[in-house]
């Protein structure tokens, strides 16, 4: 590998890294570099390595609830339900209508859901959502008062993030404003729900490299895994800080013009007006 491979993974997994957790999109982000750059795609072992070294980041930050929420579900098959046991079976039911749309219409969206444009219109509208739903809130429900029928309702929010440009954090946080519930109670179910989705997304692109039988450059792998880790903590734990002060506002007008940016490079582009 030579340098600009190098530069290309780091930079590629701090985008990883960022991107998974705030709510502006991974998707938009990682098809500019390879649109206004001509940056090739890292390869299927790149993805699985950004995906781990997320993964452990969210885990690693939210080790406290993680692991009661293990230890309660675990004990909930003896019939000892208590709030932690509760919340990993919500965590579960939200995660159900993601895993059945992933099913049913990965298909359709690997196909005609990766278009910039696409991607554009996405990061517009599901920005101008969450713009709503921080400006309208009114946080009066703390985690435990998260019910199945909200739980089903983020669940069904996150499925949408199936279309490239939604942001996973981005409308499962939109969905939970919307619903009453606190910002910061927002921002923590949604981490939670992505250690399964993420978990699962990264299972799955290990099985298809596992069929693939392609060589892999173990370095560059591992090197993307702690960067997109790093990264994806240090985002973590400032969103969270910040939240509060900061609300969803900064966010929203940054997709927005993320939106304008790609719209800009469609309509450049061969299949655009210009």
């Amino acid at each position: 590998m030579n340098f600009s491979d190098w530069l290309h993974t780091l930079c590629l997994a701090v985008i990883q890294g960022l991107t998974e957790f705030l709510p502006i999109s991974s998707s938009a982000h990682l098809i500019l570099p390879s649109q206004l750059l001509g940056w090739e795609d890292q390869g299927l072992a790149f993805d699985v390595g950004v995906h781990v070294g997320t993964l452990l980041a969210v885990i690693y930050y939210l080790r406290r609830e993680v692991s009661c929420m293990t230890l309660a579900w675990g004990r909930s098959f003896r019939g000892e339900c208590d709030a932690e046991g509760r919340l990993a079976w919500l965590v579960a039911l939200a995660t159900l209508p993601a895993v059945v749309s992933g099913f049913v219409f990965a298909g359709l969206i690997e196909h005609y859901g990766r278009s910039i444009l696409v991607i554009a219109a996405t990061t517009l509208i599901f920005g101008v959502l969450l713009g709503l739903a921080d400006k309208r809130r009114q946080e009066n429900r703390s985690v435990k008062q998260l019910t199945r029928r909200d739980a089903v309702m983020i669940g069904l929010a996150q499925a949408l993030a199936l279309i490239p440009g939604t942001s996973r954090s981005g409308i499962t946080i939109t969905a939970a404003l919307m619903l009453g519930f606190e910002r910061q109670v927002a921002a923590r179910f949604s981490f939670l729900l992505s250690i399964p989705i993420i978990f699962g997304a990264g299972l799955l692109q290990l099985t298809h490299l596992a069929e693939r039988g392609n060589g892999v450059h173990w370095l560059q792998i591992g090197v993307g895994t702690l960067v997109a880790g790093l990264s994806a903590l240090a985002c973590i734990h400032l969103f969270l800080k910040w939240l509060d002060r900061v609300g969803m506002m900064p966010f929203v007008w940054y997709r927005l013009a993320l939106g304008v940016v790609l719209l800009l490079v469609w309509l450049a582009g061969p299949g655009g007006l210009v």
